[in-house]
């Protein structure tokens, strides 16, 4: 990595900046505004940019969401986030429950609670084994090190070959519709902004097999691993001096 390149500083938020679902803390909140003096910052999220926002306590940022589907940028007049894009695909949900149904039936997952699919307003799709009501416990204690779903990762891959598919969480398969994952995301946003691969870093947790930042850990994208939030403002340590 060049850093006299480096323009902006992309970023996961779940892992990488906080703990599952829990607001960005002081400390990590702290380590944004210096880098914000010296680069410009970017989201890079699987979730809502609304829901991002939020998280991160409207820490002033812009935001893509949803594997690229969404895209807001912050607006300082207003303290929020002014939503660019929003696209949505339509959604066979048949055929999803086709599929779904049979992964249940042939490796045992019939038990579950609440729906088998969830359904997101943009297109993409959630399998969450246990159920859209699994208890919480139940969902932490199934697969924490993700060697069940990783064990039959590449068969869902090729069963919705029209999404890109992601181990999620502790418990589920998450999906985007083609082309949208990370790396799509992020290349559009250069694309957009009149910059090279070269001038963007990107610090993200999930880049294992089936991760949702594999696709950038594997690309030509600079990359900083990180594999507990609690170290982030040690691993930006290696940014500091530009």
């Amino acid at each position: 990595m060049d850093k006299t390149k480096i323009k902006v500083v992309a970023m996961d938020l779940d892992g990488t900046l906080t703990q599952h679902k829990e607001l960005l803390c002081q400390e990590n909140k702290q380590a944004l505004d210096f880098l914000k003096q010296r680069y410009k910052l970017l989201m890079v999220g699987a979730g809502q940019t609304k829901r991002i926002f939020n998280q991160m306590n409207k820490y002033p940022i812009d935001i893509i969401g949803n594997y690229g589907l969404q895209y807001a940028r912050y607006n300082e007049i207003t303290n929020d986030i002014d939503t660019v894009r929003d696209l949505v695909f339509e959604i066979n949900r048949e055929e999803i429950e086709k599929r779904v149904s049979y992964f249940r039936e042939k490796y045992g997952f019939t038990n579950y609670r609440g729906d088998s699919v969830e359904y997101h307003l943009s297109g993409c799709i959630t399998f969450p084994i246990l159920g859209t009501k699994a208890i919480q416990e139940d969902k932490l204690s199934f697969d924490p090190d993700r060697k069940k779903r990783r064990a039959i990762y590449d068969k869902v891959v090729i069963a919705f070959p029209e999404y890109n598919v992601f181990v999620g969480g502790s418990s589920s398969f998450d999906m985007s519709p083609k082309p949208y994952n990370k790396y799509y995301a992020l290349d559009l946003y250069c694309k957009e902004n009149n910059l090279l691969h070269e001038n963007v870093v990107y610090i993200g947790d999930d880049y294992g097999q089936g991760g949702n930042d594999e696709s950038v850990y594997k690309s030509d994208f600079n990359y900083i691993t990180i594999d507990d939030y609690r170290d982030f403002a040690e691993v930006i340590k290696e940014l500091e001096d530009k």
